[in-house]
């Protein structure tokens, strides 16, 4: 079926049809040159296995069919791009190396959903691309996916695969959430306890805590190699990947592996229930050397700009009771010992800051002190929490659970796989309208919107995929298009098209008629 610009998601900024049709075959010879060298590799590459694309050569070789160049910024913006197909060749333009890797992925959309498969089916005609013009820039800066891999653990493979559709929808982060109470997933090498205890959980509690367990030991965790490939992997797609540590909550399982770091100094097992362990980090010297230890390896481990900390859901029960916190947080100048959250996230950020990096955290490291303006806050809780951030100084990305938690229900049919919240259909999350109760005058530090995948209740890829998709392909439009492009009826009639991308490239996702 040959697809026109209107079948995109995202929809581009600009887009106009042109008369006749452009054919890519296996003989289809990619040019570039220089820093453009990189992105037609990608689109070689990833058109492959469908038998599209016979290697790249200079972009000046009379044989370019494709050619990739880099220009001036396209609609003054480091992501925006030109993508021109005309029945004797496609030419695509942009600023930068990402704005290049966007066209790939919106000429890999215009191709059939066939071109999208690992391998061709012999004996096809080429595949053919309608002729048109797109000029397309993104609205927000930050487009991201969050992925859960402490409460399930997701293989590495799956990870590079969610990498690769992320990328073709045009997101452009993978926010890893590497550790909680249920499973430390970093290798740390000065720390193996973390892995070789904290990794592994007993068994499971089965549904939503109904006491009944699974008997099944689960865990994993990945090598510094795993995530460099992982790190590397998104990097050719232009796709930062952000690693949470959570800290000073949610680290139960690195009390299993250290329990001299907890309030209580008590041996704790890894949580085999879901929900929010009351055990935290003891407000020493010790434990925040620790926890400095864990982030040198994720600052080498990953070179990009933001540094997650965590920071949300952190009881205060432990630091209440014990003497020791007291004494800690009135030594310290604190006015309570719920200061001690704020205390330890402010040490952690001037060494994040201190090696060029940035802090990024939930909408709690605002609360009982708050964080340094340049920290970046993730609003979950609500967007009223995003609007305080914006008024505090700090750029904030909008993942308010109302609409972004996709660990939430699809629908209220009763055979919905059980998930964690309420009801949040596609439909919604195509109607959102990130600005709507923003302030106008604080829109410019809104880096953008983000989707959750918590794994509670989804314990294999194939139920993280179903879960995420549509949704997500609604989201991504959410992020890129312009406000006044966007039309959410238009957008489900092309993710009725989109599914079989979706289905090209084996993705589990849930039909937008239901069932599954």
């Amino acid at each position: 079926m040959l697809q026109t610009v209107t079948d995109l998601v995202p929809l581009p900024l600009i887009h106009e049809a042109r008369p006749g049709v452009f054919a890519a075959g296996p003989d289809l010879v990619i040019g570039a040159d220089g820093d453009a060298r990189p992105a037609a590799w990608l689109l070689r590459d990833v058109l492959a296995g469908a038998g599209v694309g016979a290697g790249v050569v200079p972009a000046d070789d009379p044989a370019a069919a494709v050619v990739l160049r880099l220009t001036d910024p396209v609609r003054d913006s480091p992501e925006g791009y030109r993508l021109a197909v005309a029945p004797d060749g496609v030419l695509i333009e942009g600023g930068t190396a990402a704005a290049l890797a966007r066209a790939v992925q919106t000429f890999r959309q215009l191709l059939p959903p066939a071109a999208l498969r690992r391998t061709a089916d012999a004996g096809a005609e080429p595949h053919t691309v309608a002729c048109c013009l797109i000029e397309d820039a993104p609205r927000f800066r930050w487009r991201g996916v969050h992925l859960d891999v402490a409460r399930h653990f997701m293989p590495v493979p799956f990870v590079l695969k969610l990498i690769d559709v992320a990328a073709l929808h045009r997101l452009n982060v993978l926010h890893l959430h590497l550790t909680d109470d249920q499973g430390w997933r970093l290798e740390v090498p000065s720390r193996p306890r973390l892995t070789e205890i904290g990794a592994w959980r007993d068994e499971t509690v089965v549904g939503r805590n109904t006491g009944e367990f699974d008997g099944t030991p689960h865990g994993g965790f990945y090598s510094v190699g795993d995530l460099r490939e992982i790190v590397a992997y998104a990097a050719q797609r232009h796709v930062t990947v952000v690693p949470e540590i959570d800290l000073p909550g949610h680290v139960q399982a690195a009390l299993a592996a250290y329990p001299e770091l907890g309030n209580t100094g008590e041996p704790v097992a890894v949580r085999r229930t879901w929900g929010i362990s009351d055990h935290v980090l003891a407000p020493t010297d010790d434990a925040l050397g620790f926890a400095r230890e864990v982030l040198r390896t994720v600052l080498d481990v990953f070179p990009g700009p933001w540094i997650h900390l965590g920071g949300d859901e952190v009881p205060r029960t432990e630091w209440r009771a014990s003497p020791a916190a007291a004494a800690r947080a009135a030594e310290l100048g604190l006015g309570s010992v719920d200061e001690l959250q704020s205390w330890f996230l402010r040490r952690l950020h001037d060494d994040v800051t201190a090696a060029g990096r940035r802090v990024v955290g939930w909408d709690e490291v605002v609360d009982d002190g708050g964080m340094p303006a340049d920290t970046v806050v993730m609003a979950w809780r609500n967007l009223a929490k995003g609007g305080e951030a914006l008024a505090a100084g700090h750029e904030v990305v909008l993942a308010p659970c109302e609409v972004t938690y996709f660990d939430y229900y699809q629908s209220a049919d009763p055979a919905e796989p059980l998930a964690a919240g309420p009801v949040v259909p596609v439909e919604d999350v195509a109607a959102w309208e990130p600005a709507a109760r923003i302030d106008p005058a604080l829109l410019p530090r809104v880096l953008g919107v983000q989707g959750q995948l918590w794994t509670e209740y989804m314990p294999t890829p194939d139920a993280v995929e179903y879960m995420a998709f549509p949704r997500l392909s609604a989201l991504a439009e959410v992020g890129w298009t312009a406000a006044d492009r966007r039309e959410p009826t238009d957008l489900l009639r092309r993710l009725r098209t989109h599914q079989q991308r979706l289905d090209a490239l084996d993705v589990r996702h849930r039909p937008l008629d239901g069932g599954g």
